[in-house]
């Protein structure tokens, strides 16, 4: 993807900070953020559930911000810039509020939220599932990237709302409100 870039925004120190910045803690956040679904280690050891908790939050808060901001520089234009921008927020706001949350006792709420941040934080792996996919099949990396900029993270959310909802059902109890 950095083969799509005008050499005067790979100087870019700013761009190049925040770029790293998104790679580095987005990987971060993903190492760590699927081991906080286990219900096994939450009962067993809450303290270790917290201090990764404290890691994902500050990696993604960090990484969704940078997200947000080399968004704005997207290679395919307005439409995947649109995209990346928005899964930043949305990354951003539900670790944001999924912290504040916990932080409140709200322990339902939280969950809900992260789940939600969770899906957003996976678009880094389905971004590189469809890119290939995409590219094959239009025969054309940007408008690929166009639409993955979309299909990376908008699917997630829908997995992470049924997963609540089963999760919800088999709690016997449906409430999805935040």
């Amino acid at each position: 993807m950095l083969s799509t870039k005008s050499t005067e925004l790979l100087l870019d120190n700013i761009w190049n900070i925040a770029f790293y910045l998104h790679i580095i803690l987005g990987g971060i956040s993903l190492l760590i953020g699927w081991i906080q679904f286990s219900e096994k280690i939450r009962a067993t050891n809450i303290k270790l559930h917290k201090i990764f908790g404290k890691i994902y939050v500050i990696s993604a808060l960090i990484s969704g911000c940078a997200g947000i901001y080399i968004g704005f520089f997207a290679t395919g234009g307005l439409i995947a810039s649109l995209g990346f921008i928005s899964l930043g927020i949305i990354w951003t706001m539900t670790t944001y509020f999924g912290y504040a949350h916990i932080r409140k006792g709200a322990v339902q709420k939280h969950e809900k939220l992260m789940y939600f941040s969770f899906g957003a934080c996976f678009a880094a792996v389905t971004l590189r599932i469809w890119l290939p996919i995409l590219t094959i099949s239009f025969g054309d990396f940007i408008i690929a990237y166009k639409i993955v900029a979309w299909l990376c993270w908008v699917p997630n959310l829908l997995v992470a709302y049924y997963l609540l909802c089963k999760k919800e059902q088999k709690n016997n109890k449906i409430n999805l409100s935040i």
